[in-house]
């Protein structure tokens, strides 16, 4: 049997792998959720309010998970490839990271004001706002292949 990768390119590779899920879905929950939050805003009978929140509460908890997993992971290859944080496309990579988990931060206080009945923002907001995530992420994962700098 020929060996193609030695055990610390194996791990690396394993790592990598995990932390393209745990990002895959990270940015499913923030896509998500600013469209519950569209959906929330329409809904007006009791019922409906206490659906939207389980449902909101619930993907924020799954999404947490997975951008705790995507930190985790991220640094972790961080240290088996320590010459990436020299490049200035990590920089970049990086920061717009840090940029998506303020949003994921903001999307909680969202999630707060909406259990709390003090939402004071529109549908149409929230199909603003629900375009951050996908405008960022296609930028990080230019740079992640592309690497232009």
């Amino acid at each position: 049997m020929i060996r193609v990768h030695s055990r610390s390119v194996r791990a690396m590779l394993w790592v990598k792998a995990l932390h393209i899920v745990f990002v895959i879905s990270w940015m499913a929950g923030m896509l998500y959720l600013p469209r519950l939050f569209v959906y929330h805003t329409e809904v007006s009978d009791e019922i409906g309010h206490q659906r939207f929140c389980v449902m909101e509460k619930r993907l924020y908890t799954l999404t947490l998970i997975a951008m705790i997993g995507t930190w985790v992971l991220g640094i972790w290859l961080l240290l088996l490839l320590p010459g990436y944080l020299q490049t200035g496309w990590m920089h970049a990579k990086l920061a717009l990271v840090i940029a998506l988990s303020g949003y994921h931060g903001w999307l909680k206080g969202r999630l707060r004001a909406f259990a709390n009945r003090k939402n004071t923002r529109s549908a149409r907001y929230y199909r603003i706002a629900n375009e951050v995530p996908a405008v960022l992420m296609l930028v990080v994962v230019i740079l992640v292949v592309v690497k232009p700098f």
